[in-house]
């Protein structure tokens, strides 16, 4: 007696990749571009820290040179 040998129920069309991805592996990465895209548009809310004044100034610099 031979062995039955599941089949495809459907078949794809030539020259198309099938490809299935879990729900998290497009919801993680759109969740981190949507806090980073919150952080970049909202830098007014920012707290600085109080420390060394060099360290602050030349975050000013960069920024400047940055925006211009």
């Amino acid at each position: 007696m031979s062995a039955h040998i599941p089949t495809r129920s459907h078949t794809s069309a030539p020259g198309r990749v099938d490809i299935k991805l879990p729900w998290w592996a497009v919801v993680l990465p759109a969740i981190a571009f949507a806090v980073l895209l919150l952080l970049i548009t909202a830098p007014g809310q920012a707290q600085a820290a109080s420390g060394d004044p060099a360290l602050t100034h030349l975050l000013e610099r960069v920024q400047e040179t940055l925006s211009q």
